[in-house]
């Protein structure tokens, strides 16, 4: 049956192509719309024909040359140079069809883009829903427009394509699950286990987008010795099984481990399943969502190649607008239960992500088009209950308490010429001797375990002016405050962190400039009282309603308001001075710009939904600081307990005036004075920064 459909939906297609085209005026259709359809139905047969050179076997013949050709005819339509002209652009969509089919027939655009890894998984019924689609709205234009003359009322269209979404959400949710949980030879596995990884046509298997990054980065970890690739997925595979050690979590309990990385890393990625696989995990390895109907967003979470164009994915990060109302958020919460339901035993042996982030873009100042979709307030308001309640769901069947996770970070050629020795120096800093790291730490939390309260100051440009309150130590000689972070979870080694009692921590977060998300924030300041924000600003738009929005929007989630749910001292001056030393202190991924500086995350704690896992330090103290006030009402209201996010803002040591904690006696023990270690016994983190100064000198 599937099959059949394809091939019906195939072949009026191509009449679409045909009824469409430049020689046909017998219809009587705007010459906008026309060209909207003829150009669809042209993409659309595109990915018809991927299809077949994948299912023929073709694909795994083909010369690179002629992988890398059709491999960029499937982008072309999107990718900057293009993209003025592009439907997939709603300021050209609207600017040709009208504000309300632009934004309409903008996110069919996408949504039909969503066939490329389709055709190339083989998903024949996946690309015949969406041919389907767009069959039926061409349909409806052709039947209104020969008895009226006129084009269809936008709200009927709307309708069509709302139904769509609705009624094939449970499929890609359970889909979505499916992937996550349930081990198997997939088709990331096999791209593995069966493709010759000596060669970069196998990049070209997976149907992402390809440039010259991922093939230069396949090319650099092929040039690396077997001791190298072993060394970078050790301490990948190694930091996720320490993760449950140090989280007071039974890993035996796991089967399962979700892999997300980039494209290009497939010798590492391969070596890390062998050591999952010694550990008893099964690896799932799931594709970052392309459609709307699994969660494409502006982050990628799964795997991916290139992105082809990310104002395009900015302009679209919001296209659920165009839907979303009370019912289908009811439908996305059940279609999400009944998958935990069908799947709940998989669920429980589910061991968390183990993730592998790459850095090395530009980065980019995204326009904010008034022609791409926006949330008004009352759908802002239904994303964040919606977010809450799948939240809680996810937590009832992947228990946070029993799950962990790990994040590795790597950079890409895209960082410039001086790419092999950044290559070389990140696995430096990944592979630092953390017993050092965790000497000097346990002196900084000694200190700071003696405090009521710790002090941040800024200086020169910074206006940094806060004060942090610490839960009260009832019993010093066993409980402790912060968290001696060590190279598990989040890889690199260097930080001492905690959960900030929300009341009296108040004051000014300021940054001169962050990249947070994928996107820079200039000026951004950050107002708390009582621990939650109370007012926010920044400088990258003229008109402080737009600086507002943005921050609503990509910082705060669309919440009215999110409390200080870390403060962290991070230590690895070695990784900061990577940074200036490079220039690229601006394209760190935030887990070691984290390290770089003391930083805060807004959102949830650290500790979210495992509050009541008792965790220990080395030294044998138990660390009490895992609720706040917030985090704390699971109990009693759990819908008002999490906020689902949790970013962290960092301010580089160049910027840090003071760090110092305040003892209950109103003693001041300083721990950092104008970006230096100045507490005892913590010399030797000033080292790499001395030795910079040096250079610089």
């Amino acid at each position: 049956m599937i099959e059949e459909r394809f091939l019906l939906a195939k072949e009026r297609i191509e009449e679409i192509r045909e009824e469409t085209g430049v020689e046909m005026r017998t219809l009587p259709m705007p010459d906008a719309f026309r060209d909207y359809f003829n150009r669809m139905a042209e993409f659309v047969l595109l990915t018809v024909d991927a299809y077949r050179y994948v299912e023929t076997g073709r694909l795994y013949l083909a010369p690179l040359e002629e992988l890398r050709e059709r491999n960029y005819r499937l982008y072309e339509d999107i990718l900057p140079e293009n993209y003025d002209k592009s439907y997939g652009n709603p300021a050209y969509s609207v600017s040709r069809l009208g504000e309300d089919y632009g934004r309409l027939f903008s996110f069919l655009c996408a949504e039909l883009r969503s066939m490329i890894p389709l055709a190339h998984e083989k998903d024949q019924e996946g690309m015949a829903i969406r041919m389907e689609l767009f069959v039926e709205i061409y349909g409806s234009f052709v039947c209104q427009l020969s008895e009226t003359g006129e084009i269809p009322d936008i709200a009927a269209v709307r309708e069509t394509v709302y139904w769509f979404v609705s009624d094939y959400t449970r499929d890609a949710f359970r889909g979505r699950l499916n992937a996550m949980l349930n081990p198997g030879e997939d088709f990331v596995l096999r791209i593995l286990r069966h493709s010759d990884l000596d060669g970069p046509e196998y990049l070209y298997y997976f149907g992402e987008y390809i440039t010259e990054n991922e093939i230069k980065t396949w090319e650099h970890l092929r040039k690396q010795t077997q001791d190298t690739i072993k060394l970078m997925a050790d301490t990948y595979t190694e930091g996720y099984r320490i993760g449950f050690l140090v989280g007071n979590k039974d890993i035996s309990k796991k089967k399962t481990v979700n892999i997300r990385y980039s494209l290009g890393f497939e010798r590492m990625i391969k070596a890390a399943v062998e050591n999952f696989d010694r550990m008893g995990l099964k690896p799932t390895i799931y594709r970052a969502a392309a459609s709307l109907l699994n969660g494409k967003g502006l982050v990628r979470n799964g795997y991916y190649g290139a992105v082809p164009n990310r104002q395009y994915d900015y302009d679209h990060k919001d296209d659920v607008g165009l839907f979303l109302d009370r019912r289908l958020v009811n439908v996305r919460m059940e279609a999400w239960q009944e998958a935990y339901e069908e799947l709940k035993e998989e669920a429980s042996v589910f061991g968390g992500p183990a993730v592998v982030e790459v850095f090395g873009e530009e980065p980019e100042n995204f326009q904010q088009k008034r022609e791409a979709v926006q949330l008004n307030k009352a759908q802002r308001q239904l994303l964040v209950e919606y977010t809450a309640a799948a939240g809680q769901l996810q937590n009832r069947y992947i228990k946070g308490e029993e799950r962990s996770f790990t994040i590795i970070a790597f950079p890409t050629p895209q960082i410039g010429e001086d790419y092999p020795e950044i290559f070389d120096e990140v696995i430096r800093i990944n592979t630092l001797d953390y017993s050092l790291y965790q000497t000097i730490q346990q002196r900084i939390i000694d200190t700071l375990d003696g405090g009521k309260y710790v002090l941040v100051k800024g200086m020169g440009d910074n206006r940094t002016n806060l004060r942090i309150m610490l839960h009260a130590l009832k019993d010093p000689s066993r409980q402790t405050n912060f968290e001696n972070c060590v190279a598990d979870v989040n890889i690199p080694v260097g930080e001492v962190f905690t959960s900030p009692l929300l009341a009296g921590t108040e004051g000014t977060l300021h940054v001169t400039r962050v990249f947070l998300n994928g996107l820079e924030y200039r000026d951004l300041c950050l107002t708390f009282a009582d621990g939650r924000i109370v007012r926010y600003d920044c400088g990258n738009f003229e008109d402080p309603e737009k600086n507002r929005k943005l921050i609503q929007d990509n910082l705060l989630f669309h919440h009215d308001t999110l409390p200080m749910g870390e403060f962290a001292i991070g230590t690895n001056t070695t990784a900061y001075v990577a940074g200036r030393k490079y220039g690229i202190e601006d394209k760190f991924p935030i887990l070691i710009a984290e390290k770089t500086g003391p930083h805060f995350a807004v959102g949830d704690t650290c500790y979210s939904h495992a509050e009541d896992v008792a965790v220990f330090n080395p030294d044998g103290k138990e660390i009490i600081a895992r609720d706040n006030e917030c985090s704390i009402r699971r109990k009693s209201e759990p819908d008002q307990a999490y906020f689902h996010c949790h970013t962290d803002i960092t301010i580089p040591f160049d910027e840090l005036g003071e760090i110092s904690v305040v003892t209950h006696e109103e003693e001041v023990i300083p721990i950092i004075e104008e970006g230096r270690f100045v507490l005892a016994g913590c010399g030797e983190l000033n080292k790499p920064l001395k030795e910079y100064s040096c250079i610089k000198d």
